[in-house]
């Protein structure tokens, strides 16, 4: 079984899929390393891979949009299970902390540790780049470079810890997914779904929202993301707790969604699966 996930080796997203296989009991799956989220997303939409991990939230920076709009985009994907990983970056690099003028990561993880930099290296130039593990492999060897990644990043490109942790927020975590094409699990603590609107009225986001408040269907999270074809028009992502002390969640769920169903144009349940917090 082949496994695709954001790389290159040393990634959160690595820690995350090794956490998953383990979990699914999957231990001998091949892991395979993907240049970008939506790279990550393609290769199992294609049938390159059999799965995919992939970071969907930050609760420092909030949803990840290319997996959102990655998910839009390949209704066939179903989520098997989630997983929140806490996240702890490290300033990696091979020279003097002193001598930082550039300090490469990915965009989130910049952003995670925008205070921190503000008030250690203010002069140093932010370079964004495709992952948090691409950035230790650039920095290695450089006297001016430095690196925000994970301390196991660092390991894998014999780079020096010049601080840790580094993110502003303590309690830093991240929600990956574990993707896979087939059918979705309508049972488990949570569920996932996307929607547009067919009307853009007053009252009609409302109206949706409903359809989960009156079951009892609690809302962990909304996010909408512009639908690409004229402006005003949103799709909005769902994540719905179902509570197991209830007679039928799936039951609940499934009514919810036909009762929906004819306010939206589109509508796309990427399942209901077990969630696992390692925070």
């Amino acid at each position: 079984m082949r496994i695709a996930f954001l790389g290159p080796v040393g990634t959160y997203g690595e820690q995350a899929a090794l956490q998953l296989l383990r979990l699914e009991s999957l231990e001998g799956a091949e892991l395979v390393p993907q240049q970008g989220i939506r790279a990550v997303i393609q290769a199992v939409a294609d049938g390159g891979c059999e799965a995919a991990v992939v970071p969907v939230e930050n609760s420092v920076e909030g949803g990840v949009t290319a997996c959102l709009d990655a998910l839009w985009e390949h209704p066939d994907l179903a989520i098997a299970h989630a997983l929140v990983l806490p996240i702890r970056h490290a300033l990696l690099g091979s020279g003097p902390l002193e001598g930082i003028s550039e300090v490469l990561s990915h965009p989130q993880a910049l952003a995670q540790c925008s205070q921190w930099l503000a008030e250690h290296l203010p002069q140093a130039l932010q370079l964004p780049t495709s992952s948090t593990a691409d950035a230790a492999r650039m920095v290695a060897g450089s006297r001016f470079r430095a690196a925000i990644a994970s301390r196991q990043a660092g390991i894998e490109h014999g780079l020096t810890e010049l601080a840790y942790p580094v993110n502003d927020a303590a309690g830093n975590c991240t929600r990956f997914l574990l993707l896979r094409r087939g059918p979705r699990g309508r049972s488990g603590p949570l569920a996932s779904l996307a929607f547009s609107l067919r009307s853009n009225q007053p009252g009609a986001l409302l109206r949706a929202l409903a359809c989960f408040a009156h079951r009892q269907l609690n809302m962990s999270r909304i996010e909408s993301r512009p639908s690409k074809r004229e402006l005003g028009e949103y799709i909005f992502f769902v994540d719905l707790e179902l509570p197991p002390q209830a007679d039928n969640p799936a039951a609940a769920l499934a009514a919810a969604l036909e009762e929906l169903e004819p306010l939206c144009e589109h509508l796309t349940l990427f399942g209901a699966y077990p969630l696992t917090n390692l925070a």
